[in-house]
C-alpha cells in the first residue's frame, strides 16, 4: 500500500501555539501522537511519500524520530527540510529525496510537489468513464490564507468547460488539486482515494459554511 502525507514539521514547537495552533500541550506529547496515528496505519512494508518539511531538526535528531516510524519512506524536499543538508542525517532512510515526482498509483497519475501546482501535467485528462486521470498532491500551505486561495482557483478552474480531442463536448476541467497537510488527516498518511474523499467531504463543508 501507498501512502502521502505532509508537513509533520516534527520539532516545531512554535506551531503548537502559532499559525497551526496544533493543541498539544508540548513538542514531546504532538511526536507521540503522530507516531501512534502513523503506526496504527502503517505497516513495515507499506510505502510513505511525505510531501515535504518533516522536521525543523537537525541531522541526528530528525533521524531518530523517523527510525521509530512504520513504512519504507520517500521524500519530496520541503523547505524546512534543511537536515538533509546535515551529515549526521541518515539519508538511506528514505527511498528517494526528490524535488518532485510523478507517479502511478492504481492506474491513475500522481503529480508530487511540496508547493501547489496550479497548471500540472496532465491536468485535463479523463478516462473514458469522464473520470480524473491526474491527480496534484500538495503541501506546504497548511490550513492557512493561502489555502482559501488555492481552493478559490480550483472552484474558478472547474467551473471553466473545456473539449479535449477526441470528446464529443465541452466538459469542466478536471482540477483535482488535494493538500495532503497532516492536520486533514488527523496525522495519519492516506492512500490516493482517502485523499480524494477526506479532501472532498473538506471542502464541500467549506463551501457549505460560506452558503450559510
Amino acid at each position: 500500500m501507498r501512502y502521502y502525507i505532509s508537513d509533520l514539521h516534527f520539532y516545531h514547537e512554535s506551531l503548537l501555539t502559532k499559525m497551526d495552533c496544533r493543541g498539544f500541550a508540548d513538542i514531546e506529547q504532538m511526536h507521540e501522537y503522530i507516531k501512534n496515528q502513523w503506526n496504527k496505519k502503517v505497516r513495515p512494508r507499506d510505502d510513505v511519500v511525505i510531501l515535504g518539511d518533516v522536521s525543523i531538526e537537525r541531522g541526528r535528531k530528525t533521524s531518530e524520530i523517523l527510525e521509530q516510524l512504520n513504512g519504507r519512506l520517500y521524500l519530496i524536499r520541503g523547505n524546512h527540510d534543511r537536515f538533509l543538508y546535515d551529515r549526521r542525517f541518515d539519508a538511506s532512510r528514505f527511498g528517494w529525496i526528490k524535488d518532485y515526482e510523478e507517479l502511478n498509483d492504481n492506474k491513475r497519475k500522481v503529480v508530487l510537489s511540496h508547493y501547489p501546482i496550479f497548471c500540472y501535467h496532465g491536468q485535463y485528462r479523463r478516462d473514458k468513464e469522464g473520470n480524473p486521470k491526474t491527480y496534484m498532491l500538495y503541501g506546504h500551505v497548511h490550513d492557512t490564507q493561502d489555502e482559501v486561495l488555492v481552493d478559490r482557483f480550483i472552484r474558478e478552474t472547474m467551473n471553466h468547460r473545456h473539449k479535449n480531442p477526441g470528446q464529443d463536448k465541452e466538459l469542466p476541467i478536471p482540477c483535482q488539486m488535494i493538500n495532503c497537510f497532516c492536520m486533514f488527516s488527523d496525522y495519519t498518511p492516506l492512500s490516493l482515494d482517502e485523499w480524494i474523499e477526506n479532501d472532498r467531504f473538506r471542502r464541500d463543508r467549506i463551501r457549505r459554511e460560506e452558503e450559510r
